[in-house]
């Protein structure tokens, strides 16, 4: 076994240690700049019996695109899953900010972009998705999604800003 597969060991015996034991564990392994250490974050990003917490620091550890290389397609997936799920607030917002590193992937904008029109979520995840949105640039389909919230009584307004910035409003 080596050192990798120590550390990822390690954390798996800490599934009742304390959140700060967790971040520990997980920092030692991250500085080991392991490709291995990739896979093993999305299984950490995907378990619902982590913590919230522990969740979040992976969700950042992702977006460095260092770490990811050779990875993007699975990570903006997992990504696409937990902002999907409704479980825990938090945890979405930061996964929808996490995509703004992502929208060169299929269904990111079109994921972002559901998110920001959906005046049933919360006002800060509509707001998340729509900065995230704001990063992919004027493409077309993103345009498309900011023209359809114009209307929209909280977002209208940056939309249309944001379009003006770019030359389009």
């Amino acid at each position: 076994m080596d050192e990798v597969e120590r550390r990822i060991e390690a954390f798996r015996g800490r599934a009742t240690s304390s959140v700060v034991s967790k971040l520990d564990a997980l920092l030692d392994l991250e500085r080991l700049g392991d490709p291995r250490v990739v896979p093993f974050l999305l299984e950490v990003l995907a378990d619902r019996r982590e913590p919230t917490e522990v969740r979040i620091h992976v969700l950042k550890r992702l977006r460095d695109a260092r770490l990811i290389t050779g990875y993007r397609l699975p990570v903006a997936e997992a990504i696409l899953r937990v902002v999907s799920d409704r479980a825990t607030l938090d945890l979405r917002l930061q996964a929808a900010l996490a995509l703004a590193e992502f929208t060169d992937s299929d269904g990111v904008v079109t994921t972002l972009g559901g998110l920001a029109l959906d005046p049933a979520e919360p006002i800060d995840m509509r707001y998340s998705a729509f900065t995230s949105l704001q990063r992919a640039g004027p493409t077309t389909e993103c345009v498309v999604l900011l023209r359809q919230l114009l209307p929209d009584e909280a977002l209208g307004r940056s939309a249309r800003s944001l379009l003006a910035s770019w030359r389009l409003g």
